[in-house]
């Protein structure tokens, strides 16, 4: 416990520094950039301190590793890159006015306790002394499945918005004629790699609760209903015949 307190510490002093940072670029997406890598390191640390067998941590550990180091990387380009804030924080910030700062302070503090909620993950994966190499393997097959998924539907979407002729258009080629968020879907299955992993672990049940929590994050917070109403409000007509054809979040042929 004394290690999670530790790192709870590092973790809100790191996301106050990213506050910051954020206040000088009037970009909250560093926040993003800030929960992908945060959970990544704080659960790199819990695996190699862990005195769980070998197997088990080591198809976390790579899997978590790659996951942070793709993610966090993806979205740190496209902040340092793109000159407008991400949409969804760009209304917040224009909804909450002079509040906008505390709140995002809270909201970056937030993101901090989010990773460490879920590198509790890896804590549990890293104690780990009972396991099934059908159960290990599975969970680390279905855990890259999920990352190459995710970094294919990104890679198809920015070369997308790099064609002059995108704007105001709907990407639907590749992954995305078949989900609207092919991204927030491959991320949600990448998390139920590890519960699968942990299968035997003491307190493995408990981890069923973190594809919850994303699926529920994405679906009703902070994924799909921002990035659906900035949609709307620059691809209008294009994205609403978008919504009516294509599945939300599961992978499914279009209708016609």
């Amino acid at each position: 416990m004394d290690s999670v307190m530790v790192w709870l510490g590092i973790l809100l002093i790191v996301a106050t520094v990213m506050w910051q940072q954020q206040r000088r670029s009037r970009n909250a997406g560093w926040v993003d950039v800030f929960w992908a890598w945060a959970t990544g390191i704080t659960g790199v640390v819990f695996l190699l301190g862990g005195s769980g067998d070998w197997a088990p941590r080591m198809a976390a550990l790579i899997l978590l590793v790659v996951w942070s180091l793709r993610l966090g990387g993806h979205i740190y380009r496209r902040v340092r890159d793109e000159e407008k804030e991400d949409g969804r924080y760009a209304a917040m910030r224009e909804a909450l006015g002079a509040k906008a700062q505390p709140v995002f302070l809270l909201f970056f503090w937030g993101q901090a306790l989010l990773a460490l909620g879920f590198a509790m993950t890896f804590k549990v994966i890293g104690e780990q002394q009972q396991w099934n190499a059908l159960w290990v393997m599975s969970g680390f097959l279905l855990g890259l499945l999920a990352i190459a998924g995710e970094g294919l539907a990104d890679r198809q979407l920015s070369r997308f918005k790099a064609r002059a002729d995108s704007r105001g258009k709907t990407c639907r080629e590749g992954l995305w004629r078949y989900s609207r968020h092919p991204n927030y879907f491959f991320e949600w299955l990448h998390w139920i790699s590890y519960p699968l992993i942990a299968i035997g672990a003491s307190h493995a049940a408990w981890l069923w609760i973190l594809p919850l929590a994303m699926f529920l994050f994405l679906w009703f917070v902070t994924g799909i209903p921002y990035t659906e109403k900035q949609a709307i409000k620059t691809r209008g007509d294009d994205y609403r015949d978008y919504q009516r054809t294509t599945s939300a979040f599961f992978p499914w042929r279009p209708a016609p």
